[in-house]
Protein backbone atom coordinates (compact mmCIF):
# COMPACT_ATOMS: atom_id res chain seq x y z
CA UNK A 1 0.00 0.00 0.00
CA UNK A 2 1.64 3.12 -1.02
CA UNK A 3 2.24 5.66 2.09
CA UNK A 4 1.83 9.40 1.79
CA UNK A 5 1.21 12.72 3.85
CA UNK A 6 -2.17 13.81 4.03
CA UNK A 7 -3.02 17.27 3.48
CA UNK A 8 -4.18 19.55 6.02
CA UNK A 9 -7.50 19.90 3.91
CA UNK A 10 -7.92 16.41 4.41
CA UNK A 11 -6.99 16.29 8.23
CA UNK A 12 -8.83 19.85 9.29
CA UNK A 13 -12.51 17.54 9.46
CA UNK A 14 -10.99 15.25 11.99
CA UNK A 15 -9.89 17.54 14.36
CA UNK A 16 -11.44 18.71 16.82
CA UNK A 17 -10.63 20.61 20.10
CA UNK A 18 -12.72 20.90 23.11
CA UNK A 19 -12.20 25.04 24.10
CA UNK A 20 -10.23 25.69 26.94
CA UNK A 21 -12.15 26.61 30.27
CA UNK A 22 -11.64 27.58 33.70
CA UNK A 23 -15.22 26.53 35.07
CA UNK A 24 -13.72 23.01 35.73
CA UNK A 25 -16.92 21.97 37.50
CA UNK A 26 -19.04 22.65 34.53
CA UNK A 27 -16.90 20.62 32.41
CA UNK A 28 -16.64 18.05 34.42
CA UNK A 29 -20.55 17.49 34.33
CA UNK A 30 -20.76 18.28 30.95
CA UNK A 31 -18.84 15.46 30.04
CA UNK A 32 -20.57 12.91 32.63
CA UNK A 33 -22.67 10.52 30.60
CA UNK A 34 -23.66 8.49 33.63
CA UNK A 35 -24.64 8.51 37.42
CA UNK A 36 -21.36 6.25 37.67
CA UNK A 37 -19.85 9.18 35.80
CA UNK A 38 -20.77 11.89 38.31
CA UNK A 39 -20.08 9.16 41.13
CA UNK A 40 -16.09 9.15 40.02
CA UNK A 41 -16.05 13.31 39.97
CA UNK A 42 -17.63 13.11 43.66
CA UNK A 43 -15.29 11.06 44.88
CA UNK A 44 -12.37 13.00 43.65
CA UNK A 45 -14.28 16.00 44.92
CA UNK A 46 -15.10 15.44 48.24
CA UNK A 47 -13.19 14.70 51.62
CA UNK A 48 -13.22 10.34 52.04
CA UNK A 49 -15.63 10.61 55.12
CA UNK A 50 -18.20 12.52 53.64
CA UNK A 51 -17.97 10.35 50.12
CA UNK A 52 -17.84 7.09 52.06
CA UNK A 53 -20.86 8.49 54.53
CA UNK A 54 -22.99 8.69 50.93
CA UNK A 55 -21.20 5.61 49.14
CA UNK A 56 -21.52 3.40 52.00
CA UNK A 57 -23.52 0.98 53.55
CA UNK A 58 -24.10 -1.15 56.79
CA UNK A 59 -21.06 -3.63 58.18
CA UNK A 60 -20.44 -5.65 54.96
CA UNK A 61 -22.76 -3.91 52.33
CA UNK A 62 -24.10 -7.13 51.19
CA UNK A 63 -27.71 -5.61 51.42
CA UNK A 64 -26.69 -2.65 48.75
CA UNK A 65 -24.69 -5.00 46.51
CA UNK A 66 -27.62 -7.34 46.86
CA UNK A 67 -29.87 -4.21 45.74
CA UNK A 68 -27.40 -3.20 42.95
CA UNK A 69 -27.27 -6.93 41.67
CA UNK A 70 -31.25 -7.55 41.71
CA UNK A 71 -30.93 -4.57 39.07
CA UNK A 72 -27.95 -5.79 36.73
CA UNK A 73 -29.26 -8.46 35.89
CA UNK A 74 -32.40 -7.35 34.76
CA UNK A 75 -33.36 -9.20 31.23
CA UNK A 76 -35.55 -6.68 28.84
CA UNK A 77 -37.42 -8.40 26.38
CA UNK A 78 -38.12 -5.75 24.38
CA UNK A 79 -40.92 -5.56 21.44
CA UNK A 80 -40.00 -4.05 18.23
CA UNK A 81 -41.68 -2.42 15.08
CA UNK A 82 -43.95 0.14 17.77
CA UNK A 83 -44.49 3.89 17.01
CA UNK A 84 -41.98 5.24 19.86
CA UNK A 85 -41.53 8.35 18.23
CA UNK A 86 -43.12 10.09 21.13
CA UNK A 87 -43.20 8.64 25.09
CA UNK A 88 -45.15 9.25 27.59
CA UNK A 89 -43.67 8.82 30.89
CA UNK A 90 -45.20 11.09 32.94
CA UNK A 91 -47.02 9.90 36.50
CA UNK A 92 -49.20 11.12 38.64
CA UNK A 93 -48.83 9.86 42.38
CA UNK A 94 -50.09 11.07 45.83
CA UNK A 95 -51.31 14.52 44.37
CA UNK A 96 -47.52 14.81 42.63
CA UNK A 97 -46.58 15.20 39.45
CA UNK A 98 -43.49 13.77 37.60
CA UNK A 99 -41.83 13.85 34.11
CA UNK A 100 -41.08 10.15 34.83
CA UNK A 101 -41.74 7.87 37.84
CA UNK A 102 -39.11 9.32 40.08
CA UNK A 103 -39.74 11.14 43.85
CA UNK A 104 -36.01 12.17 45.63
CA UNK A 105 -35.37 10.30 48.28
CA UNK A 106 -35.26 11.85 51.88
CA UNK A 107 -31.00 11.70 52.91
CA UNK A 108 -29.83 13.54 56.30
CA UNK A 109 -26.94 16.18 56.51
CA UNK A 110 -27.52 16.89 52.96
CA UNK A 111 -25.22 20.17 53.41
CA UNK A 112 -22.68 18.23 54.37
CA UNK A 113 -22.16 16.73 50.75
CA UNK A 114 -22.29 20.51 49.37
CA UNK A 115 -23.24 23.53 51.49
CA UNK A 116 -25.68 24.41 48.65
CA UNK A 117 -27.10 21.21 50.54
CA UNK A 118 -31.02 20.64 50.37
CA UNK A 119 -31.82 24.42 48.54
CA UNK A 120 -29.61 22.90 45.42
CA UNK A 121 -32.00 19.55 45.59
CA UNK A 122 -34.64 21.38 45.36
CA UNK A 123 -34.43 24.11 43.23
CA UNK A 124 -32.85 21.04 40.65
CA UNK A 125 -36.41 18.91 41.32
CA UNK A 126 -38.12 22.05 40.85
CA UNK A 127 -36.57 22.82 37.32
CA UNK A 128 -36.97 19.11 36.40
CA UNK A 129 -40.32 18.76 37.67
CA UNK A 130 -39.77 15.92 39.70
CA UNK A 131 -40.89 15.84 43.58
CA UNK A 132 -38.95 15.99 46.48
CA UNK A 133 -39.03 14.75 50.07
CA UNK A 134 -36.99 16.43 53.06
CA UNK A 135 -35.63 14.66 55.89
CA UNK A 136 -35.96 14.80 59.51
CA UNK A 137 -32.25 14.51 59.46
CA UNK A 138 -32.00 17.49 57.32
CA UNK A 139 -29.84 20.75 57.04
CA UNK A 140 -32.59 22.86 56.30
CA UNK A 141 -35.69 23.26 57.95
CA UNK A 142 -39.32 22.80 56.40
CA UNK A 143 -39.99 26.45 56.59
CA UNK A 144 -36.97 27.94 54.96
CA UNK A 145 -37.35 24.98 52.15
CA UNK A 146 -41.15 26.46 51.38
CA UNK A 147 -40.18 30.19 51.24
CA UNK A 148 -36.74 29.66 49.41
CA UNK A 149 -38.03 27.08 46.93
CA UNK A 150 -41.92 27.54 47.10
CA UNK A 151 -42.54 26.04 43.61
CA UNK A 152 -41.08 22.17 44.10
CA UNK A 153 -43.33 19.57 45.27
CA UNK A 154 -42.72 18.60 48.55
CA UNK A 155 -42.59 15.56 50.57
CA UNK A 156 -41.37 15.67 54.28
CA UNK A 157 -39.90 12.45 56.04
CA UNK A 158 -40.36 11.31 59.73
CA UNK A 159 -38.56 9.69 61.98
CA UNK A 160 -40.65 8.65 65.13
CA UNK A 161 -38.80 10.40 68.18
CA UNK A 162 -39.02 9.33 71.49
CA UNK A 163 -39.96 12.60 72.24
CA UNK A 164 -43.56 12.21 71.12
CA UNK A 165 -44.12 16.08 71.59
CA UNK A 166 -41.17 17.09 69.79
CA UNK A 167 -42.89 14.73 66.59
CA UNK A 168 -45.99 16.58 67.11
CA UNK A 169 -44.69 19.86 66.60
CA UNK A 170 -42.41 19.16 63.57
CA UNK A 171 -45.46 17.50 62.15
CA UNK A 172 -47.24 20.46 62.20
CA UNK A 173 -44.47 22.95 61.26
CA UNK A 174 -44.33 20.39 57.73
CA UNK A 175 -48.17 20.76 57.42
CA UNK A 176 -48.09 24.66 57.83
CA UNK A 177 -45.47 24.50 55.44
CA UNK A 178 -47.13 22.97 52.10
CA UNK A 179 -45.46 19.27 52.67
CA UNK A 180 -48.54 17.27 50.71
CA UNK A 181 -47.34 13.84 52.02
CA UNK A 182 -46.01 12.23 55.07
CA UNK A 183 -43.47 9.80 54.68
CA UNK A 184 -42.92 7.79 57.66
CA UNK A 185 -39.63 5.85 57.73
CA UNK A 186 -39.95 2.38 60.28
CA UNK A 187 -36.91 1.07 59.58
CA UNK A 188 -34.56 2.70 61.96
CA UNK A 189 -35.15 0.87 65.40
CA UNK A 190 -31.56 1.49 66.13
CA UNK A 191 -29.05 2.60 64.04
CA UNK A 192 -26.93 0.43 61.26
CA UNK A 193 -23.51 0.22 62.00
CA UNK A 194 -22.05 1.62 58.82
CA UNK A 195 -18.32 0.91 59.16
CA UNK A 196 -16.79 3.06 56.69
CA UNK A 197 -18.26 6.07 58.75
CA UNK A 198 -16.91 3.91 61.98
CA UNK A 199 -13.16 3.31 60.74
CA UNK A 200 -13.17 7.67 59.13
CA UNK A 201 -14.18 9.03 62.23
CA UNK A 202 -17.05 11.08 60.86
CA UNK A 203 -18.71 13.15 63.22
CA UNK A 204 -21.77 15.56 63.04
CA UNK A 205 -20.57 18.14 62.32
CA UNK A 206 -17.26 17.24 60.36
CA UNK A 207 -14.43 17.89 63.39
CA UNK A 208 -11.46 19.45 63.17
CA UNK A 209 -8.54 16.67 63.67
CA UNK A 210 -5.27 15.99 62.65
CA UNK A 211 -6.96 13.48 60.00
CA UNK A 212 -9.02 15.85 58.97
CA UNK A 213 -6.46 18.98 58.67
CA UNK A 214 -4.70 16.19 56.36
CA UNK A 215 -7.65 15.70 54.27
CA UNK A 216 -7.70 19.25 53.95
CA UNK A 217 -5.05 19.38 51.71
CA UNK A 218 -6.75 17.10 49.04
CA UNK A 219 -9.45 19.08 49.37
CA UNK A 220 -9.12 22.37 50.03
CA UNK A 221 -12.13 23.67 47.83
CA UNK A 222 -14.47 21.38 49.77
CA UNK A 223 -13.06 22.85 53.44
CA UNK A 224 -13.29 26.05 52.48
CA UNK A 225 -16.71 26.31 51.61
CA UNK A 226 -17.47 24.55 54.74
CA UNK A 227 -15.61 26.85 56.70
CA UNK A 228 -16.65 30.30 55.12
CA UNK A 229 -20.59 28.99 55.03
CA UNK A 230 -23.23 29.11 57.99
CA UNK A 231 -22.32 26.23 60.28
CA UNK A 232 -23.74 22.77 59.43
CA UNK A 233 -26.53 21.60 61.77
CA UNK A 234 -29.55 19.75 61.97
CA UNK A 235 -32.52 21.52 61.19
CA UNK A 236 -34.97 20.43 63.13
CA UNK A 237 -33.22 18.24 66.09
CA UNK A 238 -32.73 20.30 69.14
CA UNK A 239 -29.49 18.42 69.86
CA UNK A 240 -26.86 17.28 67.67
CA UNK A 241 -23.27 16.22 68.41
CA UNK A 242 -21.09 12.70 68.24
CA UNK A 243 -21.81 10.38 65.24
CA UNK A 244 -24.87 9.97 63.38
CA UNK A 245 -25.19 6.31 64.92
CA UNK A 246 -25.09 7.71 68.71
CA UNK A 247 -27.89 10.69 67.62
CA UNK A 248 -30.30 7.84 66.46
CA UNK A 249 -30.02 5.45 69.10
CA UNK A 250 -30.41 8.80 71.50
CA UNK A 251 -33.07 9.95 70.12
CA UNK A 252 -35.57 7.67 67.75
CA UNK A 253 -38.20 5.78 69.54
CA UNK A 254 -37.46 1.43 69.14
CA UNK A 255 -40.83 1.13 70.34
CA UNK A 256 -42.69 2.44 67.47
CA UNK A 257 -45.97 0.06 66.27
CA UNK A 258 -48.89 0.26 64.30
CA UNK A 259 -50.52 1.75 67.28
CA UNK A 260 -48.19 4.83 66.06
CA UNK A 261 -49.78 5.11 63.10
CA UNK A 262 -53.35 5.96 64.28
CA UNK A 263 -51.27 8.58 66.38
CA UNK A 264 -49.66 9.88 63.41
CA UNK A 265 -52.97 9.94 61.46
CA UNK A 266 -54.34 12.24 64.51
CA UNK A 267 -51.41 14.65 63.96
CA UNK A 268 -51.22 14.46 60.23
CA UNK A 269 -54.10 16.09 58.00
CA UNK A 270 -52.83 15.43 54.69
CA UNK A 271 -51.06 11.58 52.82
CA UNK A 272 -49.07 9.54 54.87
CA UNK A 273 -46.74 6.70 52.99
CA UNK A 274 -44.98 4.51 55.33
CA UNK A 275 -41.06 3.72 54.29
CA UNK A 276 -38.99 0.35 55.10
CA UNK A 277 -41.59 -2.32 54.71
CA UNK A 278 -39.86 -5.11 53.55
CA UNK A 279 -42.41 -7.91 54.17
CA UNK A 280 -45.67 -8.46 52.10
CA UNK A 281 -47.28 -9.54 55.53
CA UNK A 282 -46.46 -5.95 56.98
CA UNK A 283 -47.27 -4.46 53.50
CA UNK A 284 -50.78 -5.60 53.75
CA UNK A 285 -50.86 -5.18 57.42
CA UNK A 286 -50.23 -1.24 56.65
CA UNK A 287 -52.18 -0.43 54.08
CA UNK A 288 -55.10 -2.38 56.07
CA UNK A 289 -54.45 0.46 58.99
CA UNK A 290 -55.35 3.38 56.47
CA UNK A 291 -51.69 4.45 55.28
CA UNK A 292 -51.86 6.13 51.69
CA UNK A 293 -48.95 4.44 49.96
CA UNK A 294 -45.81 2.21 50.76
CA UNK A 295 -42.00 2.18 49.88
CA UNK A 296 -40.41 -1.33 49.81
CA UNK A 297 -36.89 -0.05 51.25
CA UNK A 298 -34.47 -1.59 52.59
CA UNK A 299 -33.16 1.87 53.69
CA UNK A 300 -30.61 1.57 50.61
CA UNK A 301 -28.66 -1.08 52.23
CA UNK A 302 -27.69 0.85 54.90
CA UNK A 303 -29.69 -0.58 57.98
CA UNK A 304 -30.37 -4.65 58.11
CA UNK A 305 -27.22 -5.88 56.24
CA UNK A 306 -28.07 -9.04 54.27
CA UNK A 307 -31.21 -7.69 53.51
CA UNK A 308 -33.59 -9.12 50.46
CA UNK A 309 -33.07 -6.75 47.56
CA UNK A 310 -36.50 -4.74 47.47
CA UNK A 311 -36.51 -5.39 43.36
CA UNK A 312 -37.01 -9.36 44.04
CA UNK A 313 -39.66 -8.18 47.03
CA UNK A 314 -41.69 -6.18 44.41
CA UNK A 315 -43.66 -8.67 43.12
CA UNK A 316 -45.17 -10.05 46.15
CA UNK A 317 -45.69 -6.87 47.90
CA UNK A 318 -47.69 -5.94 45.01
CA UNK A 319 -49.50 -9.17 45.00
CA UNK A 320 -50.64 -8.56 48.89
CA UNK A 321 -51.65 -4.88 48.28
CA UNK A 322 -53.86 -5.23 45.04
CA UNK A 323 -52.92 -3.04 41.59
CA UNK A 324 -54.58 0.56 43.18
CA UNK A 325 -51.79 0.54 46.07
CA UNK A 326 -49.28 3.38 45.11
CA UNK A 327 -46.30 1.56 46.05
CA UNK A 328 -42.95 2.63 45.53
CA UNK A 329 -39.29 1.31 45.85
CA UNK A 330 -35.88 2.15 46.31
CA UNK A 331 -32.34 0.99 46.56
CA UNK A 332 -29.49 0.74 43.98
CA UNK A 333 -31.20 2.37 41.67
CA UNK A 334 -28.35 4.21 39.43
CA UNK A 335 -29.69 4.18 36.17
CA UNK A 336 -32.87 5.21 34.03
CA UNK A 337 -32.90 1.67 32.95
CA UNK A 338 -33.37 0.54 37.16
CA UNK A 339 -36.61 2.99 37.18
CA UNK A 340 -38.37 1.14 33.69
CA UNK A 341 -37.38 -2.00 35.41
CA UNK A 342 -39.28 -1.23 38.65
CA UNK A 343 -42.08 -0.27 36.66
CA UNK A 344 -42.83 -2.97 34.74
CA UNK A 345 -42.04 -5.69 37.93
CA UNK A 346 -45.29 -3.65 39.61
CA UNK A 347 -43.91 -0.42 41.39
CA UNK A 348 -45.66 3.18 40.74
CA UNK A 349 -42.25 5.25 40.93
CA UNK A 350 -38.72 4.79 42.80
CA UNK A 351 -37.01 7.23 45.12
CA UNK A 352 -33.40 8.16 43.86
CA UNK A 353 -30.91 9.05 46.80
CA UNK A 354 -27.03 7.97 46.08
CA UNK A 355 -27.68 9.12 42.33
CA UNK A 356 -28.36 12.62 42.87
CA UNK A 357 -25.85 13.32 45.75
CA UNK A 358 -23.31 12.16 43.90
CA UNK A 359 -24.27 15.12 41.40
CA UNK A 360 -24.62 17.48 44.41
CA UNK A 361 -21.42 16.47 45.76
CA UNK A 362 -19.89 16.75 41.96
CA UNK A 363 -21.60 20.22 41.70
CA UNK A 364 -24.26 21.37 44.04
CA UNK A 365 -27.62 22.31 42.21
CA UNK A 366 -26.26 22.11 38.48
CA UNK A 367 -24.86 18.43 39.45
CA UNK A 368 -28.22 17.54 41.13
CA UNK A 369 -29.63 18.86 37.54
CA UNK A 370 -27.30 16.70 35.96
CA UNK A 371 -28.35 13.62 37.22
CA UNK A 372 -31.62 14.04 37.00
CA UNK A 373 -30.86 15.17 32.83
CA UNK A 374 -29.20 11.85 32.66
CA UNK A 375 -31.48 9.72 34.77
CA UNK A 376 -34.82 11.42 32.88
CA UNK A 377 -33.23 10.81 29.14
CA UNK A 378 -32.57 6.96 30.07
CA UNK A 379 -36.01 6.42 31.00
CA UNK A 380 -37.16 7.82 27.80
CA UNK A 381 -34.38 5.71 25.57
CA UNK A 382 -34.84 2.28 27.30
CA UNK A 383 -38.77 2.60 26.75
CA UNK A 384 -37.87 3.22 23.04
CA UNK A 385 -35.99 0.59 23.00
CA UNK A 386 -38.54 -1.50 24.96
CA UNK A 387 -41.03 -0.67 22.05
CA UNK A 388 -43.16 1.04 25.04
CA UNK A 389 -44.24 4.50 24.53
CA UNK A 390 -46.14 4.55 27.34
CA UNK A 391 -45.96 3.67 31.48
CA UNK A 392 -48.90 1.66 30.80
CA UNK A 393 -47.32 -0.11 28.17
CA UNK A 394 -44.54 -1.61 30.67
CA UNK A 395 -45.86 -4.95 32.08
CA UNK A 396 -43.92 -8.20 33.48
CA UNK A 397 -43.47 -9.63 30.41
CA UNK A 398 -40.82 -6.66 29.56
CA UNK A 399 -38.42 -7.86 32.51
CA UNK A 400 -38.83 -11.89 32.84
CA UNK A 401 -37.25 -13.04 35.84
CA UNK A 402 -34.20 -15.37 35.31
CA UNK A 403 -32.52 -17.09 38.16
CA UNK A 404 -29.66 -15.50 40.31
CA UNK A 405 -26.28 -17.11 39.40
CA UNK A 406 -25.06 -16.81 42.55
CA UNK A 407 -26.28 -14.99 45.80
CA UNK A 408 -23.73 -12.77 45.99
CA UNK A 409 -21.20 -12.58 43.69
CA UNK A 410 -19.04 -10.28 45.94
CA UNK A 411 -19.09 -8.49 49.14
CA UNK A 412 -18.63 -4.96 47.40
CA UNK A 413 -21.32 -2.85 45.87
CA UNK A 414 -21.47 -2.22 42.16
CA UNK A 415 -20.23 1.34 41.52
Amino acid sequence: MHRRVPTWAELRPLVRFEPPTLRRTQAALRRAATVEDLREVARRRAPRSVFDYVDGAAESELSLARSRRAFAEVQFRPRVMRDVRHVDSRVELLGVTSPVPVVLAPTGFTRMMHTQGEWAVARAAAAAGVPYTLSTMGTVSVEDLAADVPDVQRWFQLYLWQDREASAELVRRASAAGFGTLVLTVDTAVAGQRLRDVRNGLTVPPALTARTFGDMALHPRWWVDLVTSEPIEFASLRTSGGTVAELVDRMFDPGVTHEDVAWLRAQWPGRIVVKGVQHAQDAADLIALGVDGLVVSNHGGRQLDRAVAPLDLLPEVRAAVGPDVPLLIDGGVLNGGDVVAARARGADAVMVGRAYLYGLMAGGEAGVARALEILISQVHRTMRLLGTASLADLTPEHVPRAPHTRDVLDTHPLP
